[in-house]
């Protein structure tokens, strides 16, 4: 009798899964998670397939099944088809899955201490300081001895005397159940047919996705809460994914608020300690709802029942490193392999959605106005080339009377510009020299609030020098063009004594300085905000009746066929924030192209001329959704070699009809980390199973050692 063997996938860069014997008495189900023996080293890998035939050859043993809950079927699908939609290797994918080795164990036991209550008047002061500064409770005894500025010994030392209680407990408690039941928000009659239309997908316990589309302020939010208070009355679990950290953090209590429990958090900034609780507990099916940021994705639910894409349109939702993705368009798989309803949400949707929506593919859901008498802010354009600012100033005339008016009546305003920093570029006036971060083609960026030249790209920074770095110029460096700290600064010299603030990744490196500004904003607590692109949507801010935009034509520049979808979708989102209580809203954007069509639409108020024009040219160029594309980028350290190395591939394309190929070019940032960059993009017709084919492509290609061919399936971004 043959033996049992599986095919087992490690979490490394390795094209597909490899044979393994099972030891007899052993049983080994697909999506265990086992150790087995890869060249001289122990791997934890997955079963992703078990048989009985023979493959000829005699096989290494797998070393131990972990006492842990097998990955779920659904999961195991996902792997492979996230793997050859995006032309990455199963393994690649499979390391996203398990983020946290740590949490296939059960929770560590540790000894934790809190008070019994008991106080009496004569407390030491080290007694006294571990009871008022040692919070929160329980913790570990060096933590609470940390906070109160003690040693350990006195904490276990108030257990003798009564004042403290020892318990051993696991370190990773489960997380508080949200309650389905508690009442949400009063819905309008247009509200709660929307939420009708969504509960009913969730009852159907099936595959369906729906695209929720509805104007900023509509209730959105509200709306998909009735579809997630449904999925967790049916004691399923809830996946809410949305585009950024800070998004992450104001959202959390939204949710608290309606559920009762604060939801998992799942984003690049929690500690390894919370993703080792938050992964253990959403694979047990303990977790009932998540709220995350792309990644969140490849949590291994055991009970999915329902998955929402806030913001689908948001860029950030496609990862640009490692395995290429994008969130939205994997969620809407992963529904599909789960047989569970997605629903994208969003007050500007990618044109891809509303074309599937357009199609009958999605349920499409529109909210078309906000509840009550709430309206939408008056946007309106400012010409700068009628209203020039002042040499050396950014703010025209019209947009400093704007928030000169709201000051005035105790209003807040808001000043959005898309770049971090006090100026994007800096340049010596004596040479002509630009300061560029070293091994790459990208401009540094002063930053004035810490006296420092930033890359954007690479993370270098560096003190900003005092002379050129190419000519040795004294004092020739100059600032050119804004981000929001000069800007932030022109606002504070046109009003002193108001109370102007900066939101950008710089200036709140954690969750809980976003958190905290934030809520200084909502309570009216900042006059004028000066932010980027985290300050464009998610939040509510009752006093906010002033938007200005600095820069509208910021995203119209470049090679990005999306530009004007992109700019569209940002300034509305942007002119939303004003005027969402009981206050009429204004929005003015500062253009020197007043005359483009996304700009005309905003004003106009009128998305469907947009959306014509848009699809227009998107249908005469064979661009998404009435096509393909694909990028393909070559990296190497050899300018010469890495060109000929995309001039090799080219030649290496397989034929077919409905393809056509453009370039090899230079990347526009050629040059990134010591590495050159060329560039190749592919068009095909809708019927070309294009992912098949860049497989097929990148195959045949024969890379050097220290180069790389990157394929990227429908590309967001092209530097």
């Amino acid at each position: 009798m043959s033996r049992q063997n599986v095919q087992i996938l490690f979490p490394v860069n390795v094209p597909g899964a490899f044979d393994y014997a099972v030891p007899d008495g052993v049983r080994v189900d697909r999506g265990d998670i086992v150790f087995a023996p890869i060249g001289k080293q122990m791997k934890l890998g997955v079963v992703m397939s078990v048989g009985a035939a023979d493959v000829g050859r005699e096989l290494k043993e797998i070393a131990e099944v972990k006492a842990t809950r097998p990955l779920p079927e659904p999961m195991l699908d996902f792997i492979n088809w996230v793997a050859r939609y995006n032309v990455a290797s199963p393994g690649q994918v499979l390391r996203m899955v398990l983020r946290s080795w740590k949490a296939l164990d059960p929770s560590p036991i540790a000894t934790l201490y809190e008070p019994t209550g008991q106080r009496p008047s004569n407390l030491t002061p080290a007694r006294r300081a571990a009871l008022d500064e040692g919070g929160p409770f329980p913790a570990r005894a060096a933590e609470i001895a940390a906070r109160a500025g003690i040693s350990a010994g006195v904490v276990k030392g108030m257990v003798k005397v009564g004042l403290m209680r020892a318990d051993a407990r696991p370190v990773d408690p489960p997380f508080a159940e949200p309650d389905p039941n508690m009442k949400g928000r009063a819905l309008s009659p247009a509200q709660n047919a929307a939420a009708a239309d969504l509960v009913a997908q969730v009852k159907k316990n099936a595959y369906s996705a729906s695209l929720l589309d509805g104007v900023t302020g509509s209730g959105k939010t509200e709306v998909y809460f009735e579809a997630v208070a449904e999925a967790l009355r049916q004691g399923r679990q809830v996946l809410i994914l949305v585009p950024e950290i800070a998004l992450t953090q104001a959202g959390l209590s939204r949710f608290e608020a309606r559920f009762g429990a604060e939801p998992v958090a799942w984003h690049s900034g929690i500690t390894d300690m919370a993703r080792r609780r938050a992964w253990r507990e959403v694979a047990s099916g303990r977790a009932k709802l998540v709220v995350g940021a792309r990644s969140a994705l490849f949590l291994p639910a055991a009970n999915l029942g329902l998955i929402v894409v806030d913001e689908e349109h948001d860029t950030s939702f496609k990862q640009e490193e490692g395995v290429i993705y994008n969130a939205r368009d994997m969620a809407v798989l992963r529904g599909r392999l789960e047989d569970r309803p997605v629903i994208l949400a969003s007050a500007t949707p990618s044109l891809e959605s509303l074309h599937n929506a357009r199609l009958g593919r999605y349920a499409h859901i529109i909210l078309p106005e906000r509840p009550g008498a709430i309206t939408l802010p008056e946007i309106g354009l400012i010409d700068m080339k009628i209203h020039k600012p002042e040499r050396g100033s950014f703010l025209s005339e019209p947009m400093v009377k704007a928030v000169a008016e709201r000051i005035g009546r105790g209003e807040q305003s808001l000043l959005y510009m898309n770049r971090r920093g006090y100026a994007p570029l800096i340049l010596c006036k004596a040479c002509g020299a630009r300061l560029k971060s070293p091994d790459t083609d990208s401009w540094l960026v002063e930053h004035r609030a810490t006296g420092r030249a930033v890359c954007h790209l690479t993370g270098f920074s560096m003190r900003m020098p005092k002379k050129c770095p190419n000519c040795d110029a004294e004092d020739g460096l100059t600032s050119i063009g804004p981000g929001v700290e000069r800007i932030a600064d022109e606002a504070q010299s046109h009003f002193p004594h108001a109370r102007v603030e900066i939101l950008s990744s710089d200036t709140t490196s954690t969750p809980e300085e976003i958190k905290e500004r934030l809520g200084r904003m909502e309570r009216g607590e900042i006059d004028i905000l000066v932010g980027t692109q985290m300050v464009v949507k998610g939040h509510n801010f009752p006093k906010l009746t002033f938007v200005g935009v600095v820069d509208g034509d910021l995203l119209m520049g470049g090679s990005d066929p999306r530009a004007g979808e992109r700019t569209y979708q940002t300034l509305v989102q942007v002119a939303g924030r004003a005027g969402r209580a009981d206050m009429a809203g204004e929005a003015l954007i500062q253009t020197h192209h007043p005359e483009h069509e996304a700009l005309q639409a905003l004003v106009a108020g009128d998305r469907d001329m947009f959306i014509g024009v848009e699809m227009a040219m998107r249908e005469m160029l064979g661009l998404p959704p009435y096509g393909r594309i694909a990028a393909v980028i070559i990296w190497g350290p050899d300018m010469k070699k890495a060109k000929a190395l995309a001039v090799d591939f080219v030649t290496k394309a397989p034929r077919a009809d409905g393809v056509e190929i453009l370039g090899p070019s230079e990347a526009p940032i050629s040059r990134l980390r010591g590495l050159y960059r060329y560039r190749l993009f592919v068009t095909a017709e809708p019927s070309v199973n294009l992912s098949k084919y860049m497989a097929a492509w990148r195959a045949k290609a024969k890379v050097p050692t220290k180069y790389k061919i990157q394929v990227d399936i429908d590309p967001q971004s092209f530097v």
